[in-house]
């Protein structure tokens, strides 16, 4: 039977009693309705597992003893990282998740000047926080010790300025945009050369953001004779980067 994996945002420390916070409490003692006694797996994002018990069930609380830690890395060999353009509601939500799912490294939310999202400042860090536990659930579910890295979310513009990564492939459902395949540089080991996805919201890209895009060395890429919906987009082409070259392969 599989265990239940809850990260935990601190220290964790074998041989020691840890409260958990109220809603790893709740979800532990209502949803799941374990008992004092009953295992379950801790991760903290430092790349191990930390074994663990139910200790005591209260009103109040819930509380673990934390057991031995084990260094187990179920993390992809491929370094990809997306640049979404913000989608709306549950379709953000969607693409966090299965990308964490599929071995993402790292996502920066994109502000596209034909999304359909507008936040305020105050907006945008609820927003982050909110897409940060998306992440953290998905790797509970999924096995990953590690959580990808959310960066802030910046405009297009400003996201094109620093990137380093030699392979950037822009999801552009143009014809004459080439696939995959035959993007990927013979010469490159795509399991050990970071690359970067980017990926517009609903609306795609403002012609100015595609040429911009363009000028800060991305390739066009079209996944297939279909037009993809965003929230499809980026999962398809993890996919068949992971199918390619990663640990799906």
């Amino acid at each position: 039977m599989r265990l239940t994996r809850l990260f935990i945002d601190g220290e964790l420390l074998p041989g020691t009693a840890l409260a958990l916070p109220v809603g790893a409490a709740q979800h532990i003692a209502r949803v799941l309705r374990l008992q004092p006694g009953d295992e379950l797996r801790l991760f903290n994002g430092d790349g191990g597992e930390y074994e663990a018990r139910v200790g005591l069930i209260a009103r109040n609380g819930v509380s673990v003893l934390v057991g031995a830690r084990h260094a187990i890395d179920r993390e992809s060999p491929l370094q990809v990282t997306l640049l979404q353009g913000i989608a709306r509601g549950e379709k953000m939500d969607l693409i966090l998740q299965k990308s964490t799912e599929l071995g993402i490294a790292a996502i920066r939310p994109l502000l596209s000047l034909r999304s359909n999202v507008r936040l305020s400042k105050d907006n945008m860090e609820r927003k982050h926080e909110h897409w940060l536990g998306v992440m953290r659930s998905a790797c509970e579910q999924c096995g990953r010790n590690r959580v990808p890295q959310l960066l802030p979310a910046l405009r297009v513009a400003e996201a094109l300025i620093p990137l380093q990564q030699p392979v950037r492939l822009l999801l552009e459902p143009e014809e004459d945009s080439q696939g995959i395949r035959q993007l990927l540089p013979a010469d490159v080991e795509v399991a050990t050369t970071p690359i970067v996805l980017l990926v517009g919201p609903e609306g795609g890209f403002d012609a100015a953001e595609i040429q911009a895009a363009h000028a800060a060395g991305f390739r066009s890429c079209r996944m297939g004779p279909r037009v993809l919906r965003t929230e499809t987009a980026a999962l398809a082409a993890l996919a068949a980067l992971q199918a390619l070259a990663g640990d799906l392969a």
